[in-house]
């Protein structure tokens, strides 16, 4: 009994440690993304900026139809299949789901390709179409890509994942920043010939694209060595961790799917994912359409348009590193959770979810605190070269919009680990009925411009959380805890906001003003109040008892944080 407690354990801890490998891999992602987007920026300026953030709107659209959800749907399956022993269909999932993604990643490639000018002029933003025809092969990249990333990610390890996103991102950030500027130059040229003044701001936003296909395609070539290299053998270690009996571990390895099956059960797991994330995905493409068409019958210009969205590109930036947490644990939790649905563990699956709320909730409290109080300083670090008053008060507007999309990211995550891959479709489509409602009125009565879409989004965000938990609760007859999960983080939080604003004020009052010129000296100022920031934190869920030692364990440097935190005799 008790060896078979522990091994339940063991499984909850790995999960949360697999969750956390893949957060710490996507904060250190959205980490290089935000370093290399100073020096873009310098480059590209707000404008340009604008026509990046557009593009990438519409390729995160056609991302999402095509391979987006690839990886959660691969690895349900595989983690499925693992559970039984079915060796074999786990390689024919592959097979057919590398055949998926070259159908569904060429058409969207090809859309993508020859629809450029449409999709720019309809969003207002006709320059951005140079950026479009750039990202239009990496579509077809990152279909195949998924496929690889899921099939890892059905075995139970995050590692290759965590890897290959560090190394797409580290390519990304060279390339991107070297052909911006190439091409900026080269469109300064074009602007000097034809008498315009756009083109350097076109290409060099085409030149920042072209690093994501540069990063994507460095990812693939690393997972078709590791596939080559380590595929079957990770397959046959998974197998050997689940409990069978010989003759029914035989049978398993036996067993033969036909692939026209196999592929059609691999379009009934795809469908509901990527109708419920194109509706969940797509505010930002009806945003950026109705923006567009809104500010245009207000009178503003498209290179108006440009700038306000460019400065909306910014924030979001700022917002997606906490965010990139719960798309961690997201992806983490949904083979997980299919396992102990499918083994009819209720009380794993209750103890998955509760921890996958709670780590992110941990995580994304005291993140919206921090933009909020640290606005106006690191606006200023990242974007140092351009008038940021715009931006900062985005982001302070903007910054509760961290906690509700991290929960409705983790909550869609649950109920498709769940098996209700419709609920999130249809909660989904009546969160954005509402925030196109919302956003049209702020738009057009109250006209608040740019305000108006981070207010809209944070509508959204906050009805799918709503309407997610209601579900969850219902149908895993779950009940949520709220003062370690929120209320005690939040407490912890506002402290945290009080000392980092003080640290930066302090500073700020001390320090010299010849000292505090330039990215360095913002520098001084912002990293001893982050660095404060997050120390307070850590004190305070330990002296509120927020967080226990056998949570601690779990996560990643557990032992040596409770060790230190025994010194310091907090624990």
């Amino acid at each position: 009994m008790k060896a078979v407690q522990g091994k339940k354990k063991n499984k909850a801890a790995n999960f949360v440690i697999q969750g956390s490998i893949l957060a710490m891999a996507g904060i250190l992602v959205r980490i290089i993304g935000m370093l290399y987007r100073m020096p873009l920026n310098d480059i590209i300026g707000k404008q340009g900026n604008g026509y990046y953030t557009s593009a990438y709107n519409v390729y995160n659209i056609l991302l999402i139809l095509s391979s987006y959800s690839m990886p959660v749907a691969i690895s349900k399956m595989i983690s499925a299949r693992l559970a039984k022993g079915e060796y074999e269909n786990c390689r024919r999932i592959l097979k057919a789901g590398l055949l998926y993604a070259t159908v569904t990643g060429g058409l969207a490639a090809i859309i993508l390709w020859f629809g450029s000018d449409f999709f720019a002029g309809l969003i207002k933003t006709p320059y951005s179409s140079y950026a479009l025809k750039t990202l239009a092969p990496t579509i077809w990249i990152m279909a195949y890509l998924g496929v690889l990333r899921g099939y890892f990610q059905g075995t139970g390890t995050m590692i290759p994942t965590a890897v290959s996103q560090i190394l797409e991102q580290i390519v990304n950030a060279i390339v991107s920043v070297v052909a911006a500027g190439l091409l900026f130059h080269v469109g300064e040229g074009m602007n000097a010939a034809q008498g315009a003044k756009n083109y350097s701001y076109a290409l060099g936003a085409a030149g920042g694209t072209i690093g994501t296909g540069a990063g994507a395609l460095t990812a693939f070539i690393f997972f078709i060595f590791l596939t080559a290299k380590s595929g079957r053998s990770v397959l046959k270690q998974r197998i050997a961790t689940e409990e069978l009996s010989e003759e029914a571990a035989k049978y398993a390895r036996r067993k033969r799917t036909r692939y026209r099956k196999l592929i059609y059960a691999l379009t009934i797991t795809v469908l509901p994912i990527v109708v419920s994330s194109g509706i969940y995905n797509c505010s930002n493409v009806v945003d950026n359409f109705l923006f567009g068409q809104g500010m245009d019958k207000l009178g503003y210009s498209g290179e108006e348009i440009a700038v306000f969205w460019g400065a909306l590109g910014q924030y979001q930036l700022l917002f997606n590193i906490p965010v990139a947490v719960s798309n961690a644990l997201s992806s983490s939790l949904i083979p997980s959770l299919t396992r102990a649905v499918s083994a009819g563990d209720r009380e794993q699956t209750l103890k998955r979810i509760a921890a996958a709320v709670r780590f992110s909730m941990l995580i994304s409290i005291p993140a919206a605190v921090g933009i909020a109080v640290l606005a106006d300083p690191v606006c200023n670090l990242l974007f140092i070269s351009e008038d940021n008053s715009l931006l900062i008060k985005l982001t302070m507007a903007g910054s509760l919009a961290v906690v509700f999309f991290s929960l409705s990211t983790v909550t869609n995550a649950v109920l498709q680990g769940l098996n209700r891959m419709e609920v999130p479709v249809r909660h989904a489509a009546v969160s954005l009925v509402i925030h196109v409602a919302v956003l049209w009125v702020l738009l057009m009565v109250f006209h608040m411009g740019i305000y108006g879409v981070v207010f809209a989004n944070i509508v959204f965000a906050f009805v799918m959380c709503v309407l997610n938990a209601r579900t969850i609760a219902k149908h895993a007859r779950y009940r949520q805890e709220y003062k370690k999960t929120f209320v005690l983080p939040a407490i912890s939080a506002c402290v945290m906001g009080g000392a980092a604003w003080g640290v930066y004020k302090v500073l700020t009052f001390i320090l010299p003003a010849a000292l505090l010129r330039g990215r360095s000296g913002r520098a001084i100022v912002v990293f001893p109040a982050v660095a404060v920031a997050a120390a307070v934190y850590a004190v305070l869920l330990v002296g509120l008892k927020a967080i226990d030692e056998e949570e601690l364990r779990d996560m990643p440097m557990g032992t040596k944080m409770i060790r230190i935190l025994k010194k310091v005799r907090l624990l």
